[in-house]
């Protein structure tokens, strides 16, 4: 990982539920934060001994450099990042990464339709605040258990954009992809992010009602496969391009791993196949796509996951 870490400091902190904090920061000694186009993230570095870091949506107004806003889900089976992030007070000094964005706004369409399943949110609604800048036509749609698991329910509920759903409230309110999904049009783009299934099931019905892939913009908190699966499926060689280098990756093995582990300064972050950092050229060989991050625009282009992917062909070329 070659980040470059920017100070920070938590200047307010307020608990929006039970379980979601919304922490915001701001540069340490007042200093201006970089800019960011909605959808973007940051890495978090939650534990500098443990070397722990996570991946955080930024979800307020874009506009903003005076501060950079996170929501953070304590996650039932948190492995410390969550619960790291849940134990920072005002005052606390954070390090964080530049923002990165695999999930922008289109440029090409006229109208935007954003769905939300609960945390999921969080990016959307940096869209949101960058659309309604904007002047841009767009719909928000935002779902959750119930007003106590929503986060700002009441920051958007007066907002003629946004649609709230609970699962627990009256039938007319609940979300129902056939009406608000709806037929493709041309003009408008999709835009989804929240738990696997609940993402998955928006995703197959808009495919069910003819919208096509490139119209569908998503982006995962963790990883369709597990990592025992993108792993699988026998042996093959990676050859480096540049250095000239070749490295054998096992079965249980993954180019990622073996590449750091020979000191190559390849790049990562997330080490799952959701954040993007990690993308290289294919310059020859035939790739076996296993992330869920790049469109078939950008497969056909070459572009590839080391950390999640494999190869069908013997030998496949990266431009390392």
């Amino acid at each position: 990982m070659s980040n470059e870490w920017l100070d920070t400091v938590v200047d307010a902190r307020h608990e929006a539920t039970s379980r979601i904090v919304v922490l915001d920061l701001v540069g340490s000694d007042a200093v201006e934060l970089p800019e960011f186009a909605a959808g973007a993230h940051v890495d978090v570095l939650v534990d500098g001994v443990a070397g722990l870091v996570r991946q955080y949506s930024l979800c307020g107004p874009p506009h903003d450099r005076t501060r950079y806003r996170l929501a953070v889900l304590a996650e039932t089976a948190s492995r410390g990042g969550s619960l790291g992030m849940h134990r920072l007070r005002k005052g606390d000094r954070l390090r964080i990464s530049r923002p990165r964005n695999r999930f922008k706004l289109s440029d090409e369409a006229r109208r935007h339709l954003l769905v939300a399943g609960g945390i999921g949110v969080t990016p959307l609604l940096a869209m949101a605040h960058a659309l309604e800048a904007g002047g841009a036509h767009y719909e928000l749609h935002y779902c959750a258990r119930s007003r106590a698991d929503s986060a700002f329910a009441e920051e958007l509920e007066h907002n003629p954009h946004v649609r709230l759903h609970f699962d627990d409230g009256p039938d007319d309110q609940r979300f129902d992809a056939a009406t608000d999904i709806g037929r493709p049009d041309p003009g408008t783009a999709l835009y989804v992010c929240g738990p696997g299934g609940f993402m998955d099931f928006v995703i197959s019905r808009a495919h069910e009602a003819g919208w096509p892939p490139e119209a569908i913009h998503k982006e995962r908190f963790t990883p369709v496969q597990d990592t025992a699966a993108h792993a699988a499926d026998g042996t093959f060689t990676v050859r480096l391009a540049k250095s000239g280098g070749e490295y054998e990756i096992k079965e249980g093995e993954n180019i990622l791993d073996v590449l750091l582990a020979g000191g190559v300064d390849a790049p990562y972050s997330c080490q799952q196949g959701i954040c993007g950092e990690c993308v290289v050229r294919v310059l020859a060989g035939e790739p076996d796509h296993r992330d869920d991050i790049l469109t078939d625009r950008e497969r056909a282009d070459g572009l590839f996951t080391t950390c999640s992917s494999r190869a069908h062909s013997p030998v496949l070329e990266l431009d390392l």
